[in-house]
């Protein structure tokens, strides 16, 4: 599958590197979807007997392939929401040094990111590989709802119904980019849908 050439942006938004085997005693590796192959790229049997593995499929057929990597412990979640409890479980019984791995969709690695720095972890010791869709995650500034899974812009808040402009203005904190109204002065005078890449 080939990856996406983010384009250059701003300084707050994430740049996603390849995850590569650190030293380390624990391992954690949460992915979804396609992130699954950044996984497979990185396993060997000595990495894989002291990693514990989540991953959220979101309709591909990865879990078999994980698996038979024989990792400490492997947990399969229907969605994020499903599994963030048992992150942030194994993330507050983590002992110093655990190593971090995120995978696959921006919304993924930016909240999963999110949960690791709670307990302490800083985001430059965390790695992210980006794989899949690259639909965002995003924070309507105006009522604070989150769309999650946006691919156009601009794109009407779930919540609201306001027409938002996609900005590139990310928070970790959120693990959400920021959408603002686009035609707050002029009503109804909105741009052309296009793909937030496009």
């Amino acid at each position: 599958m080939p990856k996406f050439k983010f384009p250059s942006s701003i300084k707050s938004r994430p740049i996603y590197g390849t995850l590569e085997a650190r030293a380390g005693k624990a391992h954690l590796m949460i992915a979804d979807a396609e992130g699954a192959e950044a996984i497979l790229a990185i396993a060997t049997p000595e990495l894989m007997s002291q990693t514990h593995i989540i991953y959220i499929p979101c309709g591909t057929d990865y879990s078999k392939k994980l698996q038979a990597l024989k990792p400490a412990q492997f947990y399969e979640g229907p969605s994020y929401a499903a599994s963030v409890t048992r992150i942030q479980r194994v993330l507050q019984d983590a002992h110093m040094g655990l190593q971090v791995y995120l995978a696959g969709t921006e919304g993924l690695m930016g909240q999963a990111q999110n949960e690791a720095m709670k307990v302490g972890i800083p985001h430059t010791a965390i790695q992210t590989e980006h794989y899949g869709s690259i639909a965002r995650r995003m924070q309507c500034v105006h009522c604070k709802g989150i769309t999650e899974d946006v691919e156009i812009d601009p794109f009407v808040c779930s919540h609201c119904g306001l027409n938002l402009f996609v900005r590139d203005h990310y928070s970790r904190r959120l693990a959400a980019y920021q959408g603002v109204c686009i035609d707050a002065e002029d009503p109804g005078n909105i741009p052309e849908v296009k793909g937030i890449y496009e």
